[in-house]
């Protein structure tokens, strides 16, 4: 799904976030997700912090693939979604599912995506990425801790992707299309985020929100979420929809998290806005929904946005 945050205007963004612009974040040409999950910030700081030279990149990725040898499991779990929550090794998940995608499975291929999303911006310069968080942690500022023990998670888990890689928005989007064309939704609904829709016309815009809000599936409504907010304020065709606002986009992904998405605490959702974006909760035990509750919503706009959340994931009329 998810991908730097587009939600800077609700949430509590940290002092972190203004860190971005010290360390080396390489963020150009990143698309969000959906992780799901979060969309490009709106410039990306001058990166200050040099990266290290491709060669010790290259070697460092042949040795972890001789480390992994035969370890690296020959299937995928029942729930191929499963696997990106956790302390999962990404790279080695990645390489497993571009061969299920290859033979046309479309939750693959969309699975995939997520993990480029989620890695890119690591992938871009591991070396520079590390010494970003060191230089972080040497700031003393209370904000960085909690942003660097997300950015150090997203290390652990993408050690062995390197910038040849390629993971950049091109690839992340590309990786999408193969997905929505073979048939999976959420990665429909991320394009149409994304502003690159399969179609653009207003009879597909409303029957694609239509088929999110009937299958039910949590990754297709937090992929879906961004073009749900202020980017849907005025189009005719989602009228009488839950849309056009910033509170409409949060119970999107709060409609995702009811529906089972993961949203906990060390759920790459959390990460990736910590990490990627700099929005950082200040109480690590936080869940998506306290936090935003906690941070985004007033106490007179909690019972509204509760509302709308029940009208999205309430079990449609006639169907």
């Amino acid at each position: 799904m998810a991908l730097l945050p587009t939600l800077k205007t609700w949430l509590l963004v940290v002092p972190a976030l203004a860190l971005l612009g010290v360390v080396g974040y390489r963020a150009v040409g990143h698309v969000r997700h959906a992780d799901t999950v979060p969309g490009p910030l709106d410039e990306a700081p001058v990166t200050l912090v040099s990266s290290a030279p491709m060669q010790a990149q290259q070697l460092a990725r042949q040795l972890l693939s001789i480390e992994r040898g035969t370890a690296v499991a020959s299937g995928l779990p029942l729930d191929i979604r499963a696997d990106i929550e956790g302390d999962t090794d990404l790279f080695a998940y990645a390489q497993r599912l571009q061969l299920q995608a290859a033979n046309g499975n479309a939750e693959a291929a969309w699975m995939v995506s997520r993990v480029y999303d989620y890695c890119a911006i690591y992938a871009m310069d591991p070396g520079g990425y590390q010494l970003d968080n060191a230089l972080l942690n040497g700031l003393g500022l209370t904000a960085a801790p909690a942003m660097v023990q997300a950015r150090e998670r997203v290390a652990r888990r993408c050690g062995g992707f390197v910038a040849s890689d390629g993971l950049g928005r091109q690839l992340i989007l590309d990786q999408r299309r193969q997905a929505a064309k073979a048939g999976n939704l959420a990665a429909e609904a991320s394009l149409f985020a994304d502003g690159q829709p399969l179609m653009n016309t207003p009879e597909y815009r409303r029957g694609l929100v239509e088929r999110v809000l009937d299958s039910r599936d949590p990754e297709a409504f937090m992929a879906l979420s961004p073009a749900m907010g202020q980017r849907a304020s005025g189009d005719r065709a989602l009228d009488g929809l839950v849309a056009g606002d910033q509170f409409s986009e949060l119970a999107w992904r709060l409609g995702a998290c009811q529906l089972g998405m993961a949203c906990g605490p060390d759920s790459v959702l959390m990460n990736n806005f910590c990490a990627n974006g700099g929005i950082c909760s200040q109480d690590g035990g936080q869940d998506f929904a306290t936090f935003v509750y906690d941070a985004a919503v007033s106490r007179q706009g909690a019972g509204k946005m509760k509302a709308l959340v029940e009208e999205l994931i309430k079990k449609r009329k006639g169907r």
